[in-house]
């Protein structure tokens, strides 16, 4: 996590190459990611469409309130992303992320 406003919030996301992260969804957020460098891909679905979009450096997408995703690094360096969350990530955040099913394995090294 990186500073936070009443309006929103930052984040900084990273995965090495090969690593899956989890999937889950919000409760009460959405957010917006900017790809700052590597290759990777997300799945995103709300229960009517579902989708994977390449990410790939200078790409922007969102992330609605409800809407299941995971992602992945599958070039040769790590996935790094710029995320910001509205409203800001809640100080009581234990029923903010909800883990769904997978779409890919999860694949992460020591840490998560």
């Amino acid at each position: 996590m990186l500073p936070a406003l009443d309006g929103g919030s930052a984040a900084h996301f990273r995965l090495a190459p090969g690593e899956v992260s989890r999937a889950g969804r919000h409760s009460t957020v959405e957010e917006i990611w900017y790809i700052l460098s590597g290759r990777g891909e997300m799945w995103r679905g709300d229960g009517r469409e579902e989708e994977v979009v390449a990410l790939e450096s200078d790409l922007c997408l969102t992330i609605p309130m409800g809407t299941s995703f995971q992602f992945r690094a599958t070039g040769e360096e790590a996935l790094s992303a710029f995320g910001v969350t509205m409203p800001p990530w809640p100080a009581e955040s234990d029923g903010e992320w909800i883990e769904v099913d997978p779409y890919w394995p999860v694949n992460l090294s020591d840490g998560e």
